[in-house]
Order: structure tokens, then C-alpha cells, then sequence
């Protein structure tokens, strides 16, 4: 195949995917790998000097969808070119400088939403279209209404014409999906999906927002894009979350790298940071190609979001006996990891998001999370509908049904239930015994017939040593770590003992409530019930765990081997008491279990999110969306050094 087919075949592709991205609103490749594609198209070009006539590289845009009024746009609208790596960003950089020497740069969020564009004249809100083709959009004015943050007018009473996106916060799709019959894949499909909708009802109800971050044309002139937003800001947009103006490079870059590392945080998506030359008046003479500004560019992050092929689906076995699907992947390359599993929940899951094996499929990964699939991106002739098993994919037992879930029944006969329970119980927030893992685990239930909790305190030196690669040391170590776990917290212990939808923060506010076992053991649904975040079903769980006559044995059984839970709920101080807080970023001197332990020995309390009812948000480095929902309640932030010294005033 010549390299002129070869470039053929790519834009062939590349039509595909722009079809699918921005006509139809449904998406058939990640963005990472629609890069691959544009950029092996690029490097073609580059090397052969050939650029075909329908080249994607040479225009904007996506086709016009029917059942909306076609406008013409008075300017055209460009796109932006991207920098591959900080080398390509270093030599566009030092390529702007020969324009301007004493160029700055304007630093801001790449946000992946929808591009619109809005009109006003005589300081009322005219007009707002799609980006279209580049040349021509769709009037979506009645739906742009809707959005709240969008001024139906303003100040300055000049022709203005600006430029921004249409985004659906990370909250507002959590909000809209749980009321949904059918959910949205993600917070680009929802605000996509609610523009291009003719009844604007429905448009209103995914509570959409704008962030507005360009000037097309303006009356009024302009020395910088610092200018720019500050003009923005002051005729009332919301001009996003970011924007910086730097000197030096390297520090810009360093800004970069910290954006991309807390984009997870953020309550809307990014996708990259956008780099503009700030002063204006050389822009002209850098000028535009046929698509692009050359004064301005994309850098793109790493992506989070990819497709890759559903190969198969196992169903495996937890501890409380739920039986739950995880996907098996075609390896593929996310996040900085190479991804071969990802977490279904259940039947009613798989079907909403219509996958199948032997389909493509989005996947998700932030940070170190456990990636997601997202739904489905093609479906082939050999794709396989998925089934819901009916017996137990471990020992065989008939599954009971619950919903849209399915349970093992066999408690005490289903080795992997066993194993996840006691690998449970020997964690780190649980007995924290030092030399069990899991495989370990998996080795005592073999060749100890290791089955209860309480077993493991009576296993033997002995015993150790006969296991493979077990030597005189290791099985001493682990004997020691298991004589050292006999005297445990209290909140602990009960977070060991494996009782359904209790984790970390509900059993350390049970042994906060109960002190004691005894009392625990006695607990009413209503006195459960009292305790903040403690709901009805997770009360019922704890009720049933402590009328189960086998859970009760293996408790006695415990502590006849020596097992001492212990209450350490004794306040240092109530200087805290009634004040609760809410922590976000890397704290300078303590840990987050530190700070939490410190809060709560004086007195206060902690909660995972923020409401009108925190009394402080803690903020260290990087603190994220937290912060950003803080600012906007009101609510007072406080670093390490001004809560310490609030502590020592009190």
C-alpha cells in the first residue's frame, strides 16, 4: 500500500469517528485513540508533502444535524492545534518569543464539553449556536436559556460575540443518572444530549453550566488575554476555575503537571490545559493555518477514558457471598497502566450500558482506582449476550436471587467467600497482621483447613514451617504479628468481623456510640438508627449479624483465645466539640488518619463531603473540588498551621 493510500484510509477512519463524535453524540473511540489515528495521518503528510483535498486536517468541524435552525457564524471558529510533549510545547514556546520577545503565556483548563458560541448586542443575550462545521452551527439559543450561569445581560452594551463550553458537572450527572431510566454514559454525552434537544425541559433538568473563555469580536479592543477574562469576569461569566499568566516556561509546565494531577478532583472534566500567547497585538502577524490559531495550543493529557475489547466475564464470589461480574479485557494502555480487568456490578448494570462479550467497550481509570467499564463503544456479529449465572462459579451452590443482585448461600462451604473474609480480617484497617496476604490466605485454607478467624490463633510453629516457603523466620514473624493483634481497637474489631456495608468510618462511629461489645451486641434498630449515616438497612445488617448464633460462636471463640477488644473513645479535650470538619488535600505535617484521630480526640467530627452544616474545610496541597464547593457555600478553610493554632487558642 503507497504512503497516499495509506493517508486515504486514515481520513476514511477519522470521518468515521467525527461522525459518530459530533453528529451522532455517540462516540466509537477514546480521544486517545482518535489522537493516534489524527497524528499518524499528520506525520504522513509532513513526510510526503501531500495533503488530500478531503483531509481532516484541513477543516473544523462536524455535519449539521436536521431539526435545528442553521446559523451562520459571522467569524469562523477555529480549532486548536496540540503539543504532543513538553519538547513540542518548549519549541512553540521559543517560536512565539521570535514574534514577541517579551510575550507571556495565558494558562488554562482544556474543557471537554460542548463548544457554543453566544451573541449579545446593546448588552442583551442575542444568540447562542454550536460550533458546527466551524462556519455554521445550529441555533440552540432556547436551550442556552436554560443554563443558569449564562447572563441574559450584561454590562457592556457594545456587539460581542464569545466563545465557551457548555459542561454537565460531575454532581449534576450523579444527580440526573439516579433518577434516570436511562443513564447517561458521562458528563459529555449529558450536556451534548441536552443542547441538541428540541424540548428544553429537558435541557433544564441536567442543570448545566457555561464557562466562558473567549472573545470572537468586540467593539472594544484588547492589550491581553488577561484583559479578556477580566472582561468576561466582570460582565458576569463564569470564566471557569483556572487562569494564570506566566513567564518562565518551566513553571508553566509545572503548573501543568500539577493540573493534571488533581483533573480527578474537579467536579467537571478537563481533557488538557490551553497555552495562549497573552498580548494580542502580535497575533495577527503569527496568524492561523487553515484550522488553527498557531498562537495558541492544547496540551492534552494523559487519558483516563479508552476502548478496548470485552473478551469475556468471570463472576466471582466476595465475602458476604455476593457474586459480582468483572470484565476481561483486551490488554490495553491507561492511566499509565496496562488494564486487563474491569469492575461490573451486576446484571441490571450490564444491561443499561448494553455490553456484550466480544464487543468494544469504553473503559475509565482515575488515579489508582479501579477502572470501570462505561458502556458500550461497537458491537460486532459475534457479540455474545452476557448471562446472569444461576449457580455459584465456586462450589457450585444455587444462587439466590436479591434484586439485581445474586448470592452464594453456601457460608461455610464456598471457599472463596472464606478466603475473602479472612483475608478481610488480617488487613490493615482490620487486625492488621503483618506476613498474611491473600495468597497466604489461600494456603492456610489448603493445607490447614484454616476456616473460621478464631483458627488462626491456634496455629502453630510447626505447622508453619511444613508449608511451602514458609522458613523458621517468617513463621516466627507471623506468629508474633498474630500475638501482637490480640489486643485491638474496638472500632477495629468490629470492622474485622466482616458485617455487611460496615466499613471504617461506621464501625468506628458504632464503637463511639457502644464502648463495648456487650452493648454493640444489644443495639436496637432505633438506637442504630440514631447514629448519624447509620440508615435502616445497614442497622438491619448489624441486627441480623448479632442474632446469627454462628456469628455469636465465633466471636466467643475469639476472645476464649485471647482477643481483647479495647475502647479508646477517652477525649483529650472537647475544645472541637460541635464542629465538624471536612479534609481535602496533602496535609504538611500529619496524615490523613493522623488529622482525622487528632479532630476526634478533641471533640470534633470529620464527614467525607461538604455541606452548609461544616464548620471548617482543612485544605493542604492540591486540595480539589472540596475546596471549590467550600468557597462557594462559605464555608471557612483553614490550613494545618491555622487549625493547630485554633486547637492550642481553644
Amino acid at each position: 500500500m503507497t504512503k497516499q493510500q495509506q493517508m486515504q484510509k486514515l481520513i476514511e477512519k477519522i470521518e468515521v469517528y467525527n461522525y459518530h463524535y459530533y453528529t451522532l453524540d455517540n462516540p466509537i473511540v477514546s480521544d486517545k485513540e482518535y489522537d493516534a489515528v489524527y497524528y499518524q495521518l499528520v506525520d504522513l503528510e509532513a513526510e510526503t508533502g501531500i495533503v488530500l483535498p478531503n483531509s481532516p486536517t484541513q477543516r473544523v468541524g462536524g455535519e449539521i444535524l436536521e431539526g435545528f435552525v442553521k446559523h451562520k457564524h459571522q467569524h469562523k471558529l477555529f480549532s486548536l492545534s496540540k503539543v504532543r510533549d513538553f519538547d513540542d510545547l518548549d519549541k512553540w514556546a521559543e517560536d512565539m518569543r521570535k514574534f514577541d520577545p517579551s510575550t507571556n503565556f495565558a494558562l488554562e483548563y482544556k474543557y471537554d464539553g460542548l463548544q457554543l458560541v453566544l451573541e449579545y448586542e446593546g448588552g442583551k443575550f442575542l444568540r447562542a449556536t454550536t460550533r458546527g462545521n466551524g462556519e455554521i452551527g445550529e441555533d440552540v439559543t432556547l436551550q442556552v436559556k436554560t443554563i443558569s450561569s449564562v447572563p441574559l445581560e450584561i454590562e457592556f452594551k457594545g456587539k460581542l460575540i464569545v466563545q465557551g463550553e457548555g459542561m454537565m458537572t460531575k454532581t449534576a450527572l450523579a444527580i440526573f443518572n439516579r433518577k434516570a431510566e436511562v443513564k447517561l454514559k458521562n458528563a459529555r454525552n449529558g450536556v451534548a444530549g441536552a443542547i441538541r434537544n428540541l424540548d428544553t425541559k429537558e435541557t433544564a433538568k441536567r442543570k448545566l453550566v457555561f464557562f466562558c473563555y473567549s472573545v470572537i469580536f468586540c467593539e472594544k479592543k484588547f492589550e491581553t488575554q488577561e484583559q479578556i477574562h477580566n472582561f468576561l469576569k466582570s460582565n458576569g461569566f463564569d470564566v471557569g476555575h483556572f487562569f494564570e499568566i506566566f513567564d518562565n516556561v518551566q513553571a508553566l509546565k509545572e503548573s501543568i503537571l500539577k493540573a493534571g494531577t488533581k483533573k480527578s478532583s474537579l467536579d467537571f472534566d478537563i481533557d488538557g490545559m490551553v497555552i495562549k500567547v497573552n498580548n494580542v497585538s502580535p497575533r495577527e502577524e503569527i496568524g492561523f493555518t487553515n484550522k488553527f490559531p498557531k498562537w495558541a495550543v492544547a496540551f492534552k493529557f494523559e487519558a483516563e477514558e479508552v476502548s478496548t475489547m470485552l473478551e469475556d466475564v468471570v463472576w466471582q464470589v466476595g465475602r458476604s457471598g455476593k457474586v459480582t461480574p468483572t470484565a476481561i479485557l483486551q490488554p490495553v494502555e491507561l492511566a499509565g497502566a496496562t488494564i486487563s480487568r474491569a469492575t461490573l456490578n451486576n446484571i441490571e448494570d450490564i444491561r443499561k450500558k448494553n455490553v456484550f462479550k466480544k464487543s468494544r467497550v469504553f473503559i475509565r481509570r482515575s488515579n489508582e482506582v479501579i477502572p470501570e467499564v462505561l458502556g458500550l463503544a461497537e458491537k460486532y456479529e459475534d457479540s455474545l449476550q452476557i448471562e446472569e449465572p444461576t449457580s455459584c462459579p465456586c462450589c457450585g451452590a444455587k444462587l439466590v436471587k436479591s434484586g439485581p443482585l445474586v448470592f452464594c448461600p453456601n457460608f461455610d462451604g464456598c471457599k472463596e467467600q472464606i478466603v475473602a473474609r479472612l483475608t478481610h480480617f488480617v488487613s490493615r484497617d482490620a487486625f492488621n497482621i503483618e506476613g498474611l496476604s491473600e495468597k497466604t490466605i489461600i494456603q492456610f485454607y489448603d493445607d490447614l483447613a484454616l476456616r473460621h478467624f478464631s483458627q488462626l490463633y491456634s496455629i502453630t510453629k510447626q505447622q508453619l514451617v511444613g508449608l511451602e516457603k514458609f522458613k523458621e523466620k517468617k513463621a516466627e514473624n507471623v506468629l508474633k504479628g498474630l500475638e501482637k493483634s490480640k489486643k485491638i481497637e474496638f472500632f477495629r474489631f468490629v470492622y474485622a468481623l466482616g458485617i455487611s456495608e460496615v466499613g471504617i468510618k461506621t464501625a468506628k462511629d458504632l464503637a463511639k456510640n457502644f464502648q463495648n461489645l456487650e452493648n454493640l451486641k444489644g443495639a436496637t434498630l432505633k438506637q442504630l438508627t440514631e447514629i448519624e449515616d447509620v440508615g435502616p438497612v445497614i442497622a438491619q445488617n448489624i441486627v441480623d449479624f448479632f442474632q446469627n448464633e454462628d456469628n455469636l460462636q465465633e466471636i466467643s471463640s475469639l476472645l476464649q483465645v485471647g482477643v481483647q477488644p479495647f475502647s479508646d473513645n477517652t477525649l483529650v479535650s472537647n475544645k472541637l466539640g460541635g464542629l465538624s470538619f471536612v479534609l481535602t488535600g496533602t496535609l504538611p505535617n500529619f496524615s490523613r488518619a493522623d488529622m482525622t484521630k487528632l479532630i476526634e480526640e478533641n471533640g470534633g467530627k470529620t464527614a467525607s463531603s461538604v455541606s452548609k452544616n461544616t464548620s471548617f474545610v482543612l485544605a493542604g496541597e492540591d486540595a480539589g473540588s472540596k475546596l471549590d464547593k467550600a468557597k462557594t457555600l462559605g464555608v471557612p478553610v483553614l490550613g494545618e498551621e491555622e487549625f493547630l493554632k485554633m486547637l492550642h487558642e481553644n
